[in-house]
């Protein structure tokens, strides 16, 4: 009796996206347990030594995991495939298959729609399910340091915020004792704020607000530029507010890294009309300097027929070069545009990795003779943290503005999939 080709077809799907699964699963948990265990070694001290509720540190743990299953599944879907078709390689499976009359391209085509799969669950785990953790994450954690600040403010420890230092004495349930706060004001002057005691309140009507209760305050304002010029103060008390975002550990700010891709492109757009405006509005004043100085030269012209040319129209128009010469120099960027155009590229980079991953790893399994899931779990290895390493490499010359964002992110994307393609090739001529 003889088999039908779709019949034949279906059952070489089957087998092979059976051996793919099984691999995948096992290199998923791999990948999964160890950014966990990363993650739970983090909290280790930051957290389970604060005698912080048994509750509260289990969903802590539970909102940290989409983001260890977003990065779980491209990684898995590289060993899974590797393991897989090493395995099916080094028992001349693959050789089989050929001498049936099934092509290479048959046994790859399950293999890449469940990479397709693991692609969008990957993307809606890291667009929907992440930004919905962190969410919950930062109010737990909120809550977590209205009624335990040593979590965050450690008894006689040294804390360096955005613009802010806190410098702390013995801490008491949520008393802090002789506190010490360096800051800048709003007109970027040195501001030393010495406290005998300062207590934690919970902010109720501004949302990722911490709040001090100070007393026994000291202020102390030294002027910028003028060192020797200081202003001092004394109160009773004071309410010094911290924003979460500022907090070394705060997880609850929203960044572009947990808003969903289309929160994150409104504002890109909204950004890019922003800086738009700043270019305008710099070219604007460029012109503007730029006649100033016409008229200003043609004044002293003007005037040198009748009288001499006096040091104040020298310096006049010297100033007025040097400011236009300023302004035509100046780079008029957004880094927070960049890092949302960061964020935006990566959402999609990373889920697809799962796709690419897989045309990288099916001709490199093939090369496999003995030992395939083996060698294939190494390899894996290998090729992940080099991927890693690209992307932070990536990510790291993006934010430097040393390249656009979008290759940037994508270089380790298109890197692994011209060794797969050069693999490829290099496979078919043998």
């Amino acid at each position: 009796m003889k088999i039908s080709g779709n019949r034949r077809y279906l059952s070489t799907y089957i087998y092979v996206s059976k051996e793919f699964f099984l691999s995948f699963i096992i290199a998923f948990l791999f990948f999964f347990i160890i950014f966990f265990i990363n993650q739970i070694l983090v909290m280790a001290e930051e957290i389970f030594s604060k005698r912080v509720p048994f509750w509260d540190v289990i969903r802590l743990i539970i909102y940290s995991t989409p983001i260890f299953i977003a990065f779980s599944f491209p990684f898995g879907s590289l060993v899974g495939a590797l393991m897989a078709v090493g395995r099916l390689s080094s028992d001349n499976e693959i050789l089989a298959f050929q001498a049936a009359g099934i092509s290479l391209s048959r046994v790859l085509l399950p293999l890449l729609f469940l990479g397709i799969i693991f692609s969008a669950a990957s993307f809606i785990t890291n667009d929907y399910f992440l930004p919905s953790g962190n969410i919950k994450l930062g109010k737990i954690y909120r809550k977590i340091i209205y009624t335990n600040p040593a979590v965050e403010l450690e008894p006689y420890s040294i804390k360096r915020y955005r613009n802010t230092v806190i410098i702390t004495g013995a801490v008491n349930e949520r008393t802090i004792n002789n506190i010490t706060i360096i800051d800048r004001t709003n007109n970027r002057d040195k501001r030393i704020i010495l406290a005998k005691n300062a207590r934690l309140e919970k902010e109720n009507k501004q949302q990722g607000v911490v709040s001090l209760n100070l007393s026994d305050v000291i202020i102390l304002e030294t002027k910028r530029g003028d060192p020797e010029s200081f202003d001092y103060a004394t109160s009773g008390s004071l309410i010094y507010n911290i924003l979460m975002k500022n907090i070394s550990y705060s997880i609850g700010s929203i960044g572009p890294a947990e808003m969903s891709s289309v929160d994150v492109w409104k504002q890109i757009m909204k950004k890019k009309k922003e800086l738009e405006l700043r270019i305008e509005n710099n070219k604007i004043k460029i012109e503007e300097l730029r006649y100033r100085l016409r008229l200003t030269i043609k004044k002293v012209l003007d005037l040198r027929s009748n009288s001499t040319i006096t040091k104040k129209d020298e310096n006049e128009i010297i100033l007025l070069y040097k400011e236009l010469k300023k302004e035509k120099s100046r780079k008029i960027t957004d880094r927070t545009l960049r890092l949302y155009q960061l964020e935006f590229y990566k959402k999609f980079a990373i889920p697809i990795a799962c796709f690419v991953f897989i045309l990288f790893a099916f001709p490199t399994g093939l090369l496999a003779r003995k030992s395939g899931r083996t060698v294939g779990f190494g390899i894996g290895l290998i090729v992940s943290v080099l991927y890693w390493s690209l992307l932070f490499v990536g990510h790291s010359l993006g934010i430097r503005m040393m390249l656009p964002p979008f290759l940037a992110i994508w270089i380790a994307n298109f890197t692994v999939l011209i060794l797969g393609s050069f693999l490829f090739i290099l496979r078919i001529r043998r």
